[in-house]
């Protein structure tokens, strides 16, 4: 097998504004707008290599966009514990902060760890989530 026929594992770090995006297999790194067209345009990307999983920290919110349009387009989402990816950074000593950095082992994480994949919430499911999320702010 051919590193071309291999899948892909996808680290994303996660902000308000932005979505940083790196390729584990492939050491490519690309930026996009957290909003919809820049989701669009990441899934446009992603959907040219076979993916693994695409591994996010959760966020608190901002991550749902991207992880409902991977999971219409039919793509592998694991949305896992910060914690997680903190402590695998730390045992990896990884301790520079920088968003690209942050997606490098977000991806890393995704390829060593093999995470559980996230199942899709119903629509209902989650509008009663973000209920609960605003009503406790």
């Amino acid at each position: 097998m051919n590193k071309q026929d291999m899948g892909v594992n996808v680290g994303i770090d996660v902000g308000k504004f932005q979505l940083d995006i790196f390729i584990w297999e492939r050491d490519r790194h690309f930026t996009v707008e957290n909003n919809d067209s820049g989701v669009r345009e990441a899934i446009k990307i992603l959907k040219r290599y076979k993916v693994q999983c695409i591994v996010m920290e959760a966020t608190g919110r901002y991550e749902m966009a991207f992880a409902t349009a991977a999971f219409e387009k039919g793509l592998p989402v694991a949305i896992v514990r910060p914690i997680l990816v903190r402590q695998f950074a730390r045992a990896a000593d990884q301790l520079a902060k920088t968003d690209k950095i942050d997606a490098a082992i977000i991806a890393r994480f995704a390829a060593l760890m093999k995470p559980r994949l996230t199942k899709q919430r119903s629509e209902n499911l989650q509008l009663i989530k973000d209920l609960v999320v605003v009503a406790g702010s």
